[in-house]
């Protein structure tokens, strides 16, 4: 705006893109002064950055959430040395990436706008450099939900700053965990199994016995027939004979016990075969459930753990700062131009829509100064409205009184026309 004793300059598009953010009305700024330029532009420039890193933040934290679980050390290796190890499959989930970027996205979004929500609605305190007690106390609320949406934005950044710490540490608890479920299943198998080896070795031994009586029995059945036997005589006389006896009979037993046995024995083996695949089942799921240890809330835990206290208070702190950081400001900001025309275009509205107000016109109950406001438009139209509504009733009122009057005069005229007659009546 072009004066003669001050030229505003004219604002390019990224600035006007800063008020906007900060909730300042272009049209008073574009007559107010540069810095008022600066101040709101900055302003907004913390409002657009908390929202980014708000939509970062929580993209990320939603990645965290939903990725497929794995084995951390598997992504570590990927994220610091590349795909060149084989065996390795991509790290980054892409279906995931899409819903964490379009959630990131939404977010931001939303803490964009209550940030400038936020900044627009805090006022400008008494107009001068210090923040008094009463100042600090209106703005109590807008502070609280400053510190939660820190909150929100520093954990997912926290975590991510720790990434090679906390991996290392999800590594070492994912083997533990993963070794302990190991032991609790490995426990259950043997209990379930101890007894069925045991009776499948039992039967395994007694057949084996016996095939092993069968054989040698036979072996001496043959020897005896070939001359080697305790009389040295070759072919089948009594020795022979009373070993052959004895080798039948024990083929005899082994052939009446073998089919028992060895049904047995499969039983056995079927259900250590079904104990053997639960066994590899059970070590699947184990896996999975240790992997299951890669999620947010596990990586906040270890983040506070791997950080300490202070550091991890520090990094809050900072995105604190970042937050609340406008809401001080605004309440420090002394009073310039851009106030005092902010507050004579809210008057002229006023005065222009006839809204009068009264200031400390009366006290509360509890003693508290209250402002009178009057609605002079609304109060006209008010009073048109009764006059109307006055008048009609005053019309209705005189047309009843005449039709009355005529009425009662048809009466007098012929007053038989208004006798009601019974025709029931003799």
């Amino acid at each position: 705006m072009k004066r003669s004793f001050y030229e505003t300059p004219k604002a390019p598009w990224h600035v006007r893109m800063l008020w906007k953010c900060a909730g300042a009305d272009r049209k008073i700024l574009e007559k107010s002064t540069y810095s008022d330029h600066v101040k709101y532009a900055c302003l907004g420039g913390i409002v657009l950055a908390t929202g980014a890193m708000a939509a970062i933040a929580g993209g990320y934290a939603f990645y965290t959430i939903f990725e497929p679980k794995g084995d951390v050390m598997k992504n570590y290796v990927l994220q610091n040395y590349g795909n060149n190890i084989t065996g390795y499959s991509e790290i980054t989930h892409a279906p995931t990436a899409i819903k964490a970027a379009l959630f990131g996205l939404v977010w931001g979004l939303i803490i964009f706008n209550i940030d400038r929500f936020i900044v627009a609605s805090t006022g400008k305190g008494d107009g001068t450099e210090a923040i008094t007690s009463k100042e600090i106390k209106s703005a109590i609320p807008r502070i609280i939900m400053g510190m939660i949406i820190a909150l929100t934005i520093s954990k997912p950044v926290e975590i991510r700053m720790f990434k090679a710490e906390i991996d290392a540490a999800l590594l070492s608890k994912q083997k533990e965990t993963r070794e302990e479920y190991d032991k609790s299943t490995d426990l259950v198998y043997n209990n379930k199994t101890k007894g069925w080896k045991h009776d499948k070795d039992s039967l395994s031994a007694v057949l084996g016995k016996k095939r092993e009586d069968v054989s040698k029995a036979a072996d001496d059945w043959k020897k005896e027939m070939a001359g080697e036997g305790s009389n040295g005589k070759y072919g089948e006389g009594p020795g022979a004979r009373a070993k052959k006896e004895v080798y039948l009979a024990l083929k005899q037993e082994l052939e009446s016990m073998e089919p028992g046995i060895v049904a047995q024995v499969k039983t056995l083996e079927s259900k250590i075969d079904e104990a053997d695949a639960w066994l590899k089942s059970e070590y699947t799921t184990n896996e999975k459930k240790s992997f299951a240890l890669d999620g947010l809330l596990e990586r906040i835990k270890l983040a506070h753990e791997i950080s300490g206290f202070w550091v991890s208070l520090f990094i809050t702190l900072l995105f604190m700062a970042i937050e609340l950081t406008p809401i001080f400001f605004k309440l420090m900001l002394i009073r310039s131009p851009y106030d005092y025309l902010e507050e004579n275009v809210k008057e002229l509205l006023k005065a222009e829509e006839g809204i009068e107000v009264q200031y400390d016109y009366y006290k509360d109950k509890f003693g508290m100064e209250r402002n009178l406001v009057i609605h002079h438009k609304a109060k006209l139209l008010l009073e048109e409205k009764k006059e109307l509504i006055k008048a009609q009733r005053e019309l209705s009122d005189e047309i009843i009184n005449k039709w009355k009057d005529k009425e009662k005069h048809n009466i007098g005229q012929n007053p038989d026309e208004y006798i009601i007659k019974d025709d029931n009546k003799n």
